[in-house]
């Protein structure tokens, strides 16, 4: 096993991990009633193209981190997990910076005026419920997965293995869900980007 990176501190970590949470969790559901018109000269839509890149790589991330560590390379394990709460918080960013340059976008809106007519629900018939139930299950998961994540990392970080292995068994499974849900999410509604 390896050696502490952080001295444990409870009360600390689970203030600090608690704040950031709630902070997150409500810029995200802020970010609904906000957009900026700003003409940046190019696609908005760039960030959500990055955000299904960035979690895509978390996914292949997680399963790598998943077969080195049942290997017992710890070490490497740890390098690759750091590189996913990394890229983590460049998708928050990401994600931050799209929906308030580009708003929300409604499934299967091919006219882009933010209004679903009978003709383009019907168009789009049954995919639509298999949109929303990924997109709704893939929102939840996201918002209840972040203090799993980083209660999780401060058990390893703290060399509290067998708090962090148990853990672990619902944080990794949930994560790696989300991160494959984010790009499939993405697929689906970018062609009904304005």
């Amino acid at each position: 096993m390896l050696p502490a990176s952080f001295q444990k501190n409870d009360k600390k970590a689970n203030w600090l991990i608690g704040i950031f949470s709630v902070v997150v969790f409500s810029v995200v559901v802020l970010l609904g009633k906000f957009k900026l018109t700003v003409d940046l000269g190019f696609n908005v839509h760039i960030f959500a193209t990055a955000n299904a890149v960035i979690n895509s790589i978390i996914a292949v991330l997680l399963i790598a981190a998943l077969v080195v560590v049942k290997k017992g390379n710890y070490l490497l394990h740890k390098k690759i997990m750091m590189g996913a709460l990394v890229l983590s918080i460049l998708f928050l960013v990401s994600y931050i910076a799209h929906h308030l340059l580009a708003g929300e976008a409604k499934f299967g809106d091919a006219d882009h005026n933010g209004i679903l007519s009978e003709e383009e629900i019907a168009t789009v018939g049954a995919l639509r419920y298999v949109y929303l139930v990924i997109l709704s299950t893939h929102i939840i998961l996201a918002a209840v997965i972040l203090p799993f994540i980083l209660f999780t990392a401060y058990r390893a970080l703290t060399a509290e293995f067998p708090q962090h292995k148990k853990l672990a068994k619902i944080t990794w499974p949930l994560w790696l869900y989300v991160a494959v849900t984010g790009p499939i999410v993405y697929w689906m509604i970018c062609p009904f980007y304005q």
